[in-house]
């Protein structure tokens, strides 16, 4: 209401005009604003009055600019009338002294008739002469006049652009300030590779377009000042001897398959041009000195023209690799420094490197129920006693947003078929939210709503933060389909996929019924 165009407009009774511009309506009588009100009102009101101000002292400059050089171009013009005044008199005298004739006086005696003829030749030739002479003289001082008149058009012209410039510096002035930058001579060569030097991310630390945050997460090594890196030991003899082993704390697999609590691996290491291999293992609780793999991790240089292997490890008998050729990943040997990270969900073992997507390991072994600390070895040989070859710099373990894309189709190691949860529903098109309460009211609201088909126990509501979707578990299979049926008209609803630990939950659930089968098959035998 403050910027009304019209004197008689305020913000307490705006004008007919401003009404309708803005659509306002008048204030009761009795309103009575607060005192920051007015002070902000009253603000207003004083900007409204030195922008007012402002534009007209730069009315009146402009103006006064115009008017002077309005004066200046009037006197030149004034001075070439004059000029053309004294030089029009001139021109007319010459034309009458042209016209006019020269007398001839009266012969005397004895003159001849040749005589006179060359007497008057002669007069008539001077007369010539000095024409042709004021002739010159008068084309002369057109020029000078043509010369002075065009010098001035362009002393017209120049001062014209000078005020248009002025005006426009005025303008700028009045206004925000706005300075082009100026742009740097062009670097050379070594200036430019020194000058990109400055930006690079130093060895020892991530890289700012990863975006870890300190409070999402701790940085496990180095834990001291006194130590900045870690390589195996040349004489190690065997993968534990001098290995790092680190512990990775709060684990919980429920968690984070939905991107929550710990989930996230980042290492930033080097490996020379001339190294052979390196790897690391991620082991549960009851590894047995790493007799028992999770996941394993592992580039070899030479080895098929250059692979990475993934692997795991059951009880000491090494699983079905998953190799991909080097050529299809971001360099790793012979770089100053890079960055893997590895994040765990209930698919399997995500592996990033330089933030490309690279492989998935699918979990080939149950995962720990409940919160549990996971262990991560770097080994210093293979298992036939090889060296290994690297340097860790720096290892992260916390919480980061799933970097996997929705669909992770083409990745290697993702499998193209998945299989459908029979109690789990997948719950879409919800508004997405931030705060953990919401997501706490969220949860209750789900649950309350499919109370009815979670049976003794009731429905239990997953729900991930900063997320527009949910899932909900019910009793049976049977109450999914009833309440894919029923609640669809309130929900957008589908059946959930079945996670590659939640497979291996079943499989083992089954093979344990299977076991348990037989045993009661044989008691009843001996019965």
């Amino acid at each position: 209401m403050v910027g009304s165009s019209s004197s008689s407009s305020s913000w307490r009774n705006p004008s007919a005009e401003n009404q309708q511009k803005y659509n306002l309506v008048e204030l009761p009588e009795s309103f009575v604003p607060t005192k920051e009100e007015e002070d902000l009102l009253q603000a207003y009101e004083s900007l409204r009055n030195y922008e007012k101000e402002a534009a007209r002292v730069k009315e009146q400059a402009a103006k006064a600019k115009l008017a002077t050089a309005d004066l200046k171009y009037k006197q030149s013009i004034a001075t070439e009338e004059v000029n053309e005044d004294v030089i029009e008199p001139i021109e007319q005298k010459v034309k009458a002294k042209k016209r006019k004739k020269r007398p001839v006086g009266a012969p005397h005696e004895g003159d001849n008739h040749d005589e006179n003829i060359s007497d008057e030749y002669e007069s008539e030739h001077e007369e010539q002469s000095r024409h042709e002479k004021r002739e010159a003289k008068l084309a002369e001082m057109r020029e000078e006049l043509e010369e002075a008149k065009q010098t001035k058009e362009a002393a017209e012209e120049a001062m014209r652009a000078q005020l248009l410039q002025e005006q426009e510096a005025a303008d700028i002035e009045s206004g925000p300030s706005l300075k082009r930058k100026k742009m740097e001579e062009p670097l050379d060569k070594s200036a430019l590779l020194a000058h990109l030097d400055k930006h690079t991310t130093p060895p020892h630390e991530f890289s700012k377009d990863l975006e870890i945050k300190s409070w999402e997460g701790k940085v496990l090594f180095p834990d001291s000042p006194n130590v900045s890196s870690w390589s195996p030991q040349s004489n190690a003899s065997h993968p534990n001897e001098g290995a790092l082993t680190l512990e990775l704390p709060d684990f919980d697999i429920s968690q984070a398959h939905h991107g929550q609590g710990n989930n996230t691996l980042a290492i930033k290491f080097t490996s020379p041009t001339d190294a052979k291999r390196f790897s690391l293992n991620i082991a549960g609780p009851d590894h047995a000195d790493f007799y028992s793999v999770l996941f394993h991790f592992n580039p070899r240089a030479l080895e098929r023209g250059g692979q990475v292997v993934m692997n795991d490890k059951k009880e000491g008998n090494w699983g079905q690799g998953l190799n991909i050729p080097l050529s299809q990943l971001p360099l790793i040997f012979g770089q100053e420094a890079c960055t893997l990270v590895i994040q765990i969900n209930g698919n399997g073992f995500d592996v990033f490197l330089e933030g490309e997507h690279c492989a998935r390991l699918q979990h080939r072994q149950p995962l720990p129920d409940g919160k549990c600390s996971l262990y991560l070895q770097f080994p210093s040989t293979d298992d036939y006693g090889s060296p290994e070859s690297w340097t860790v710099y720096r290892v992260w373990w916390g919480n980061k947003k799933p970097m996997a894309k929705a669909d992770p189709s083409g990745v290697p190691g993702v499998a193209a078929k998945h299989l459908l949860h029979p109690r789990k529903l997948f719950i879409s098109g919800l508004s997405r939210i931030a705060t953990q309460a919401e997501v706490d009211e969220r949860r209750a609201e789900l649950e309350r709503a499919f109370r009815k088909y979670g049976g003794n126990h009731g429905a239990i509501a997953i729900v991930p933060k900063d997320k527009a979707y949910a899932f909900i578990e019910l009793d049976t299979e049977r109450q999914a389909d009833l309440a894919l049926q029923e609640m669809q008209d309130k929900y957008r609803l589908n059946r959930a996929r079945l996670s590659r630990h939640e497979a291996l939950q079943e499989e083992r659930a089954a093979a344990e019924a299977a076991a348990n089968d037989g045993q009661k098959k044989e008691s009843s035998d001996w019965d």
